[in-house]
Order: structure tokens, then C-alpha cells, then sequence
């Protein structure tokens, strides 16, 4: 099972509305890709929030051919979507981990 995981740091003045886009619209274009099996998203707690509040959102998937898919064949779009819509008011940084145990 691997895990694809994209942490996010939001402004706080976006940050309501960043929710309900996330839940209401990005998240489920993701998943809707056929490439992740489920996902779960959290905030990062302990953390520094002067600059904005930071959430993570990890989608699994049980095969790299899947996540290669989403990279190659979906991402770049809803990549564009997300800067269409908020601008610099976030910052993203993605990881492809491999469950250990």
C-alpha cells in the first residue's frame, strides 16, 4: 500500500473557504481519478500558525501504476485548479511514502 501525501499550509484568511472547497469539490475530484482506494485528512497540530494552518491529506493506493496515473494524468489539472482558485494564498509539498508496517 503506498500513501500519497500532500501537507498544506493555508492562509488564514482563505482558510474557512479552503475548507469547504476541500471537502465539498477537490477531495472528491481526486478520488473520483479511480486512483486511491480512501483517504484521511488531518491538521498538524504543535505546529507554528503565524503563517497559516497546516493540514495534510493522504490518499492510499494499493499499486504505483495507479498513483503514477493520477501524477501523469490528473494532477496537473487539479494542481492548476487549486492555483486558479486561491493564488499564493497556500503552499503544497508532496510526498509518496510506502507503509512500513
Amino acid at each position: 500500500m503506498l500513501i500519497y501525501n500532500v501537507t498544506i499550509q493555508v492562509t488564514h484568511t482563505i482558510h474557512n473557504h479552503w475548507i469547504q472547497w476541500m471537502r465539498d469539490e477537490h477531495i472528491p475530484e481526486v478520488m473520483a481519478t479511480g486512483c486511491f482506494e480512501k483517504y484521511q485528512w488531518v491538521r498538524l497540530l504543535e505546529t507554528d500558525e503565524t503563517e497559516g494552518i497546516t493540514y495534510a491529506v493522504q490518499y492510499y493506493c494499493a499499486v504505483k501504476e495507479k498513483y503514477e496515473t493520477y501524477i501523469h494524468e490528473h494532477a496537473p489539472l487539479l494542481r492548476q485548479k487549486g492555483l486558479d482558485k486561491w493564488g499564493n494564498q497556500f503552499i503544497a509539498f508532496r510526498s509518496l511514502m510506502g507503509i512500513v508496517n
